[in-house]
C-alpha cells in the first residue's frame, strides 16, 4: 500500500479528483484498498467530464460526447499525492489527478495542462514564477431565506455590518479558523494571515509566496474546497462566489508574482521602485490580454455584478505604481521582492485557468519585449481608460476570438470554454438573483 496510506491506516476510502473548466472537484470514491492501482495506473472517466456546465451536465452538441463517442481519458495523480480530507467526518484521502491521452499525451481540455503549457514557456526562458494568491470568501448563514452572518458561536449575535481588519470579527469566529489552520497544516496548504474584509461576513486569506506555480494553483484549489467543507462542518457556509450581496463588496482573488532567473534573481529587481525593463513588458502583456481574459477572471453571471465602478473591483486595463484602484498594482516595499499585483480576477475563478491566462500574458509581454503605456495616477475610476468587457455575453465573445488568449490556450480548451459559458448564459437567463446565488453559493 502506499506510504501515506500505511502511515494512516483509519483511513477507509480515497477520492481520486481533478478540477474541470468551472473548478468543480470531478472524480470518484474508490476504496483503500485498491489504492495502490490507481496511484500506480490511474483511472480513467470520459474527456466530457473535465467540460460539464456548472449544474453538471454535459455540454449540448459537445464534440467530445456523441461526436467522439464520449472517449475516456487516463487521469494520472499529480505531483501534490495523497493528503487527508479533515472536513469529513470518516478518516479519508484525497488524490489529486490529471487527465491524459492513452498514449500519454496530456489532454489539453484540462486547466492544470493549460498552466502546465504557461510554465513551459518561462522554463524555455530559463525563468521561474513565484506566485503567492489573497483569497476573499464570505460566511453566509443560507439556513433561511435569505443569506445572512452566521451567528457567531462565541456570543450568538450576528455582526450588523461591515469590520475591516477587525481582531474582534475574527475572534467571533475563532474556532472556525483555529480548525481552518489546523487543517491547512495537515494538507500542506500554505495559509499565511487572515483578516476580516470590508463585506458582511468577509475574511481574506493569504497563501505564502511559492516558486511552483502548479503547486499555487493547487493549493488554491484545495484550499477553496476545505473552506467550504469546514465551514459547513460548523453549521455555516463559506462562499467565494463574486457578489453574494448585492450592497457589499464582492470576494477577489488577488495574484502576486515575481519572476526568478536560473540564478535565482528576481528579474523584475532593479534596486530601485521602478522596477527593470523586464517587468515592464510584464506588464504590457498582461494588459494587453487583459480583456480576452475578462472570461477567465469573471466565469460567471454573478461575477460582473462584482466589477462596478467605484467597488475594490477594476474595470479599466491600467496599471500603476502602489494604487489599488488600478488592475495592475506595482506594491511599493523592498527592491529584492519586487512584483506584480493582479487584482482582476474575482474569488470564484478557476485557479489554473485564472494562473495560466496572468502568467501566459506576462511571458506573452517578455517575449514581445512589449511596452505599457504610462502608469496611471489617482482614481482609476476617474481615468479614461480602456475597459474591460462589461457582461457575460461580450467576455465570452472576446474570449473566442482575442489574439492573445489564442497564444496562452489551447483551441480545445478555448472552444470547451466558450460552448460551456454559452450554454450556462443560456440557462441562467431564465433564473431570478435568488436562484443563481443558490447555484453559486457551494460551487464556486
Amino acid at each position: 500500500m502506499h506510504n501515506w496510506l500505511r502511515k494512516n491506516p483509519s483511513v477507509r476510502t480515497i477520492r481520486v479528483a481533478a478540477a474541470d473548466l468551472n473548478g468543480v472537484a470531478r472524480g470518484k470514491r474508490i476504496p483503500t484498498r485498491f489504492a495502490d492501482k490507481v496511484a500506480i495506473e490511474g483511472t480513467r472517466f470520459p474527456f466530457s467530464v473535465l467540460n460539464l456546465d456548472i449544474w453538471g451536465e454535459d455540454i449540448d452538441d459537445s464534440p467530445l460526447v456523441f461526436e467522439q463517442g464520449d472517449r475516456d481519458g487516463v487521469l494520472r495523480p499529480t505531483e501534490r499525492g495523497f493528503m487527508p480530507m479533515p472536513w469529513l467526518d470518516a478518516p479519508s484521502a484525497l488524490l489529486p489527478i490529471w487527465m491524459f491521452h492513452d498514449d500519454g499525451r496530456p489532454y489539453a481540455g484540462d486547466p492544470r495542462h493549460a498552466l502546465d503549457a504557461v510554465l513551459q514557456r518561462f522554463r524555455a526562458r530559463g525563468l521561474t514564477p513565484v506566485c503567492a494568491m489573497e483569497l476573499e470568501f464570505f460566511l453566509i448563514d443560507d439556513s433561511g431565506r435569505k443569506l445572512q452572518v452566521p451567528p457567531s458561536p462565541r456570543s450568538g449575535k450576528r455582526r450588523k455590518g461591515a469590520d475591516t481588519l477587525s481582531i474582534r470579527a475574527l475572534d467571533q469566529f475563532d474556532q472556525f479558523f483555529t480548525d481552518l489552520y489546523d487543517a491547512c497544516e495537515e494538507m500542506d496548504i500554505p495559509a499565511d494571515t487572515a483578516i476580516s474584509e470590508a463585506g458582511l461576513g468577509q475574511f481574506e486569506i493569504n497563501m505564502m509566496h511559492c516558486d511552483d506555480a502548479l503547486r499555487a494553483a493547487d493549493d488554491a484549489w484545495l484550499f477553496k474546497m476545505l473552506v467550504r467543507g469546514v465551514a459547513r462542518k460548523h453549521g455555516f457556509a463559506a462562499s467565494f462566489m463574486a457578489k453574494p450581496y448585492a450592497d457589499y463588496p464582492g470576494s477577489g482573488l488577488h495574484t502576486h508574482f515575481s519572476v526568478l532567473d536560473a540564478e535565482g534573481r528576481n528579474v523584475f529587481d532593479n534596486g530601485g521602485p521602478e522596477g527593470t525593463d523586464t517587468l515592464r513588458h510584464a506588464v504590457a502583456g498582461c494588459l494587453a490580454a487583459m480583456p480576452g481574459s475578462a472570461l477567465v477572471f469573471a466565469p460567471h453571471a454573478n461575477s460582473f455584478d462584482r466589477i462596478v465602478p467605484g467597488s475594490h473591483a477594476p474595470t479599466g486595463v491600467s496599471w500603476a505604481y502602489e494604487n489599488r484602484t488600478s488592475a495592475i498594482r506595482i506594491p511599493s516595499g523592498s527592491p529584492v521582492a519586487r512584483r506584480i499585483e493582479h487584482r482582476v480576477s474575482g474569488g470564484d475563478v478557476n485557479p489554473y485557468l485564472m494562473l495560466a491566462a496572468v502568467l501566459g500574458a506576462a511571458i506573452g509581454g517578455i517575449e514581445d519585449g512589449a511596452e505599457p503605456p504610462a502608469p496611471i495616477t489617482g482614481n482609476a475610476y476617474d481615468a479614461d481608460l480602456p475597459q474591460m468587457p462589461t457582461d457575460w455575453a461580450s467576455a465570452i465573445d472576446a474570449f473566442e476570438t482575442d489574439a492573445q488568449i489564442a497564444r496562452i490556450f489551447a483551441p480545445e480548451l478555448i472552444r470547451n470554454m466558450v460552448m460551456t459559458k454559452r450554454q450556462e448564459l443560456h440557462y441562467m437567463e431564465d433564473l431570478d438573483t435568488d436562484e443563481r446565488v443558490e447555484i453559486y453559493l457551494d460551487t464556486v
